[in-house]
């Protein structure tokens, strides 16, 4: 995982000053960032975008029902993969024999994650389930981007179900991404 610093610091963020929440999005769409990573997923066709929760309140935050999408500025909404979801795509699994319209598996199947790739896949993505008073979570979310022509520009992205400790909805977070998508922290 990269140093994160606060999410006001990168230039992709949205601050809400009612509740003191600011969030962030640091897209790792080009090799220099992407280096860090053991798993090539741009060559898995594969949006690397790191997230970034700060609050800087006095109460808890609460994230486990948060949903993420990025809107394309062609509008095409992505979700993020599951885990599961990279995990096969990093396997590859390919197959050998022949086709047979039987009801139970009648083939090997040949691929797998080593375990840097499981390693990395587990600890990378963004798993918070809340955000403490003063501090910061943080956790790449992975977007499906195959057959999508530069899915960051003039792309925005949604964050919503992100709860105060009372368990009130904040209102939704929109992070714009500008033209060129990438963002390094100042």
């Amino acid at each position: 995982m990269p140093k994160v610093q606060p999410a006001a610091s990168y230039p992709n963020h949205d601050y809400h000053s009612k509740e003191k929440v600011t969030v962030a999005l640091d897209p790792y769409d080009n090799a220099d960032k992407a280096n860090i990573f053991v798993v090539h997923y741009h060559d898995l066709d594969l949006l690397p975008v790191l997230l970034i929760v700060t609050n800087d309140g006095d109460q808890p935050v609460e994230l486990s029902r948060m949903k993420a999408e990025l809107v394309t500025g062609d509008g095409d909404k992505l979700t993020p993969a599951t885990e599961d979801d990279v995990y096969r795509r990093v396997s590859h699994p390919t197959s050998s024999g022949a086709r047979l319209p039987l009801p139970f598996p009648t083939k090997r199947v040949k691929g797998g994650v080593n375990n840097k790739q499981f390693t990395e896949i587990d600890t990378a993505q963004f798993k918070a389930k809340a955000v403490e008073p003063l501090s910061s979570q943080a956790g790449f979310l992975f977007f499906d981007v195959s057959d999508i022509k530069n899915p960051l520009r003039g792309a925005r992205f949604y964050l919503t179900g992100v709860r105060d400790s009372s368990g009130n909805d904040l209102m939704y977070f929109e992070v714009p991404l500008g033209n060129s998508g990438s963002a390094n922290p100042h």
